[in-house]
């Protein structure tokens, strides 16, 4: 499993009303798929990925099985050696 590696990118934003500067962070992490940096905020429709290719690669390797969640199978009722009542 790879470790991802957070970035924090300095923003500032102007408040057009007055002379303020409100100043926050987005954070910056690699696209799970190419490892690209990627900006984590609300303005990309595709985080946690850099892209919709990346994000339908990402879709096709789960439709295709190559991703697993670990954990036991559960069992099928239907095929369960018990008697239904």
């Amino acid at each position: 499993m790879r470790s991802m590696k957070i970035l924090r990118l300095n923003t500032t934003k102007h408040n057009h009303n007055s002379d303020t500067k409100l100043t926050g962070t987005s954070r910056i992490v690699p696209c799970p798929t190419c490892e690209q940096p990627t900006k984590w905020s609300s303005g990309n429709r595709f985080r946690p990925f850099c892209s919709e290719r990346c994000k339908l690669i990402d879709f096709g390797s789960w439709a295709n099985e190559e991703h697993r969640i670990v954990g036991t199978e559960a069992q099928d009722e239907a095929s369960s050696d018990e008697p239904l009542e």
